[in-house]
């Protein structure tokens, strides 16, 4: 029996640059339980607090990881920065917010894609990634507690840093799809084309021959067949079944590659 994978929420925050716009990344601690040490978007797990409503576990997760507030009024940086210290110390967020007016604006968020962990995984997770722009005036920075390290890039910049930055799979893949985007007006068009078509992506385990496993994504000719666990098949004709259908791991960074002509893992 499989672990039944745990809602949540993850946000891609852009901020505009000269060459178009900028992802913020934050790296888990090494010995975290889930991707340690890897570069992600901040988000975590759903909490019976958010009412369940992805879009206020992403806010808050956005808050708490990042220090950024997406609030129904414009809010200070120095304002943030306090009600996030308290936060952390454990005050009620809902509590926080009614005392300094403001509440969460889960509206600028736009919904981009939604990835389940595979199934071997101990910990998994159904989480929905959201995009949103960085609010005016307002700085993120990492926890220190659950994250250890920033990094603001380039999409291009970023995966041309997949080693270094451990960026796991769902990122890798996401970066390369923004880095088709010149804009995040253009960030934001790709978001709500695949909001029109939403469809869970839950990769696959495959072995490969030589030894190790590739991932297979729900489009590659390989899935239903080669993979083992919980499945999500997509259609060939979906519109996000395109690209590279299956990760591996080579030289310590997970590659988005294209299927053998055979159907094998292999």
């Amino acid at each position: 029996m499989y672990p039944t994978p745990r809602d949540a929420a993850t946000v891609i925050l852009l901020r505009p640059a000269a060459a178009g716009f900028e992802v913020f990344l934050l790296r888990r601690r090494k010995n975290a339980s889930f991707m340690g040490g890897a570069f992600v978007f901040p988000g975590g797990a759903a909490d019976p607090e958010d009412g369940g409503d992805l879009r206020v576990t992403a806010a808050r997760e956005l808050f708490e990881e990042a220090g950024v507030l997406l609030a129904s009024a414009p809010v200070d940086h120095a304002t943030v920065a306090a009600l996030r210290t308290r936060l952390l110390a454990g005050a009620p967020m809902a509590a926080l917010l009614a005392e300094a007016g403001l509440t969460l604006a889960p509206e600028r968020l736009a919904y981009y894609a939604h990835w389940i962990t595979p199934s071997a995984e101990g910990k998994r997770f159904s989480a929905r990634f959201y995009l949103a722009a960085l609010p005016e005036g307002q700085r993120p920075s990492f926890d220190a507690q659950e994250t250890v390290d920033e990094a603001w890039a380039t999409p291009a910049e970023a995966l041309a840093r997949a080693q270094a930055l451990a960026l796991p799979p769902p990122q890798v893949r996401i970066l390369s799809d923004l880095a088709a985007a010149t804009s995040i007006d253009a960030a934001f068009a790709l978001a709500a084309a695949a909001a029109a078509h939403p469809h869970p992506i839950m990769p696959r385990m495959a072995p490969l021959p030589g030894g190790g496993f590739a991932l297979l994504l729900p489009w590659d000719p390989g899935y239903a067949t080669d993979g083992t666990g919980d499945s999500a098949p997509m259609p060939a004709d979906h519109p996000l079944a395109v690209g590279p259908s299956r990760f591996v791991l080579e030289d310590r960074t997970w590659k988005n590659i294209a299927a053998p002509t055979s159907t094998t893992a292999g």
